[in-house]
């Protein structure tokens, strides 16, 4: 009966610890009274055992029983194997001592001021969490190693200590943190230090800095103030490679203030627009963040002192560069995708987006005065004919009775639908552009083909010209004429820039622009030759 006392205590003990942490006890047996005889000696090599010993946890009144264990300066006994049990509770567990022969690192026993479930039942090559904070030291829980290892790490003991010092917490248990968050807030202290290091540029809703605008002009442009526009040559190679916008580029448009068309605006997807000097020296001039959404459209206004935009966050706003003040600022009830000026009253312009609907907006005013309703679910593009009487429209509907939707053309002042017979086959069109000379206007089509239009009605469509090559793939890919409006240039969804002879429809010329899909494309009023287009991989190129 007493020889298979200890052996049953311990398979007690281990069923007791099951529950605490996931930590291998070393083998060994217990007694009756709760204290461990060390066996693990039988099996250890040389130099990798601990000194055996023991300290009784003294009651009220009497003395330690000694048993191998060694005193420090202090006078006070360290355990060599302590289970952590006591009378009175459970309490944490000290670390084990180094072998006599190698340097030891002593502390003062402090008793906890009170017990916790946690550091119960630990086993004695466990050093308890609790314990290192009391001592605000952290110790190795590796084994003994050789004389020069074991001196080399107690000699990083008080480095190491340091950091347990930053930590404050009363509680014996640290809290669990899902790898989620713990992902989530080292990308957030990434983020942080990111932005130290990168300027960005004003937060939404505050008003920029002033752009100024000399009264000099460009001296690439002054030779060609007072010419006439020549033959528009095919651009080979790249004057600016432009990197800014940190999302793809929407749009891009020269200035139309001729003396002052060295800047380009573009907008993009990171919800700013941004205006460059893209003649001289290729720099940004200045980011406008009034938007919290995408920046979907923007014009400048036929001045050239102010820029209309409107973003995915239903706000409309009139930036004054000069001053860097919003001289309008209104809130459409849909999503906006294209902003367009009336060309004779420039106090007027037209709106459309994610809507069956199309408003037409006095700045003067700030107010809605009249509205043109489709049954549609989008707008894509809008184009104003000559005198600003009519203006198109092209949607999203391509379903097989959509011949009546997919472009309409608009009496501007009545808002009456003059014809919704024009485009007859089943694709939409992204994006319209008017001839500078001929009295028609492009359509782009995702069918991977312009189509040639008549501006007068009843806006027939042209069966003998169709310019291929390119392909569209549900991008918003934009489309224009050159200035003498001999040439047509259209981007790409694989990132290629194609230009066509307007009277022939041949393909003129390919360049290989962009990585990703180019959507975008502008010849300057101006300069000869001068092509900037921008892609959905946020940058944006100036060729000639």
């Amino acid at each position: 009966m007493t020889a298979r006392t200890p052996s049953l205590m311990a398979s007690l003990v281990a069923y007791d610890d099951s529950d605490s942490e996931a930590e291998t006890e070393p083998a060994g047996s217990f007694n009756a009274t709760g204290q461990m005889k060390d066996t693990s000696s039988v099996a250890r090599s040389p130099g990798q055992d601990f000194a055996s010993g023991t300290l009784d946890v003294p009651k009220a009144g009497a003395q330690p029983t000694k048993h191998g264990s060694c005193e420090d300066p202090g006078g006070h006994r360290l355990p060599l194997a302590q289970l952590g049990r006591s009378d009175r509770g459970s309490c944490p567990s000290q670390r084990l001592q180094w072998p006599g022969k190698e340097p030891q690192v002593t502390f003062p026993i402090k008793e906890p001021s009170c017990s916790s479930l946690w550091t119960s039942h630990v086993p004695a090559s466990h050093m308890p969490l609790a314990a290192a904070r009391f001592k605000q030291v952290k110790l190795s829980r590796n084994f003994p190693k050789s004389s020069f290892r074991a001196q080399s790490e107690s000699e990083t003991v008080g480095k190491n200590g340091s950091s347990f010092q930053k930590k404050k917490c009363e509680d014996c248990v640290v809290p669990y943190t899902p790898k989620r968050l713990r992902q989530l807030q080292a990308l957030s202290t990434e983020t942080g230090k990111g932005k130290e290091v990168e300027p960005q540029g004003p937060p939404a809703g505050r008003a920029p800095a002033p752009l100024y605008v000399g009264p000099g002009v460009s001296e690439f442009i002054q030779p060609y103030l007072n010419s006439h526009y020549k033959e528009t040559t095919v651009p080979r190679k790249v004057l600016f490679h432009l990197r800014g916008h940190r999302g793809p580029v929407n749009t891009i448009q020269w200035c139309p203030v001729l003396s002052k068309s060295h800047m380009l605006l573009s907008t993009s997807m990171d919800k700013t627009f941004k205006v460059w000097n893209a003649v001289d020296s290729g720099h940004c001039l200045q980011t406008y963040s009034l938007h919290t959404e995408a920046v979907r459209a923007a014009q400048w206004a036929p001045c050239g002192r102010r820029i209309l935009s409107g973003g995915f966050d239903f706000a409309l706003h009139l930036t004054d560069l000069e001053t860097g003040t919003q001289l309008f600022s209104g809130r459409s009830d849909f999503r906006i995708t294209t902003l367009k000026f009336h060309p004779k009253d420039h106090n007027i312009f037209l709106c459309g987006g994610f809507s069956s609907e199309m408003k037409a907006w006095d700045i003067r005013t700030g107010k809605v005065m009249r509205s043109y309703k489709a049954t549609i679910q989008q707008t894509l593009d809008i184009l104003f004919l000559r005198d600003g009487s009519e203006f198109l429209s092209s949607t999203d509907a391509s379903t097989r009775d959509s011949a009546d939707r997919t472009i309409i053309a608009w009496d501007f002042r009545t808002s009456a639908k003059i014809s919704n017979q024009i485009f007859h086959e089943r694709f939409t069109c992204p994006s319209l552009a008017l001839h500078p000379r001929e009295p028609v206007f492009l359509a782009q089509t995702n069918g991977n083909y312009l189509a040639l239009f008549s501006t007068v009605w009843p806006y027939r469509m042209s069966r003998r010209r169709r310019y291929e090559g390119h392909k569209v793939e549900g991008y918003s890919v934009g489309c224009e004429c050159s200035p003498g409006g001999d040439l047509l240039v259209t981007g790409s969804a694989d990132g290629r820039v194609l230009m066509y002879s307007f009277r022939t429809a041949s393909r003129a010329c390919t360049l290989q622009g962009h990585t990703q899909a180019c959507v975008g494309t502008t010849y300057h009023p101006v300069l000869p030759s001068v092509l900037a287009t921008c892609s959905w991989g946020g940058d944006m190129k100036i060729w000639h």
